[in-house]
């Protein structure tokens, strides 16, 4: 539990909080962590899950109670096993892979991700020099230049498009990273654009609906708060970049897994707290942040719907409706 407020060091509960809607679970993440509970309910434990389904501590360490197994490499999951591929989806190598130990496969992939793997393909097909943004080492970058990874080039800063080197320049596609900062994702955009004014671009934006909403949200209540609160683990990409959003527009932020990691003289002189969470952090964690200002004395508790509610809704895989 988070420590108390104390008077007499200077930490108050902030008068007003206003909550960032949307904010929480996205439908790619709702998708994938009810996948592994199915699966779970059918097969019983273990089940293996190839990387972490979603990028929460809570959320892994709740699936794990209960029997999922998280591991970083195919050969890790006994032959016959059944295996689950996470929401940020593989590469061709490692579905290859689990087919050649025998494993039974259901694949979580968000399909705003399959998408982007789609795209992948198809610009390869065509001989085209694929500028893939996003960061480096991320599970969803990984596994979309495994696509086609004679083609592909990451790139992630306005420098690296300068430096980056193409065989034809008429010959460019560009994909994204689903959970960029749409901020960041415009200036590389342009940098693009300016070097390669041929490069093709898919019809509609890599970027996924969920992270705009959340961003829209965060840019809307920012100019508002003192501090904005952005509940979330620091391997979540979306929720790092919830705190990049709103520390563009010169609001402070800080990135939590929950209540017991706020740190308290960042909360000294507040008034007015924003808070939010990435798409992969539970609801609860939020209302239990609440509370706990609640219970110190904070009155004022608002709701700021910056987007229409969000309707999405993903069917589960294939191999679990068979």
């Amino acid at each position: 539990m988070a420590k108390a407020f104390d008077g007499k060091e200077g930490f108050y509960p902030p008068k007003r909080i206003i909550l960032a809607n949307p904010r929480g679970f996205c439908a790619g993440v709702k998708r994938a962590i009810e996948t592994v509970e199915m699966a779970l309910r059918m097969v019983g434990a273990p089940v293996y899950v190839f990387h972490e389904i979603v990028h929460n501590t809570h959320v892994v360490r709740e699936l794990g109670e209960r029997g999922a197994v998280f591991v970083d490499r195919v050969e890790e999951v006994p032959k016959g096993s059944l295996l689950i591929f996470s929401a940020h989806g593989v590469s061709p190598k490692e579905r290859t892979l689990a087919q050649e130990r025998g494993l039974r496969v259901v694949d979580a992939t968000c399909p705003l991700v399959t998408k982007v793997h789609m795209e992948a393909r198809k610009f390869a097909r065509e001989g085209r020099t694929i500028l893939l943004v996003g960061h480096k080492g991320h599970e969803e970058v990984v596994g979309t230049m495994g696509e086609a990874p004679e083609h592909i080039r990451l790139v992630i800063s306005v420098e690296d498009i300068e430096k980056v080197d193409v065989p034809r320049a008429d010959k460019v596609a560009v994909i994204t990273q689903t959970t960029l900062s749409l901020d960041e994702t415009k200036e590389i955009m342009e940098a693009i654009k300016k070097r390669f004014p041929l490069a093709v671009t898919p019809a509609k934006k890599d970027i996924c609906y969920a992270t705009t909403n959340r961003q829209t949200a965060v840019k809307e209540i920012a100019p508002l708060c003192d501090l904005i609160l952005v509940i979330g683990s620091r391997n979540s990409s979306n929720s790092r970049r919830l705190a990049e959003v709103a520390e563009s527009c010169n609001t402070r932020a800080l990135l939590v897994d929950d209540v017991s990691g706020i740190n308290w003289p960042y909360l000294r002189g507040v008034s007015t707290l924003g808070i939010t969470a990435g798409a992969s952090a539970p609801e609860h964690l939020v209302t239990e942040v609440v509370e706990f200002f609640r219970a110190m004395g904070t009155e004022e508790i608002e709701e700021w719907r910056a987007a229409e509610e969000e309707k999405v809704r993903f069917g589960l895989p294939t191999e679990l409706r068979h």
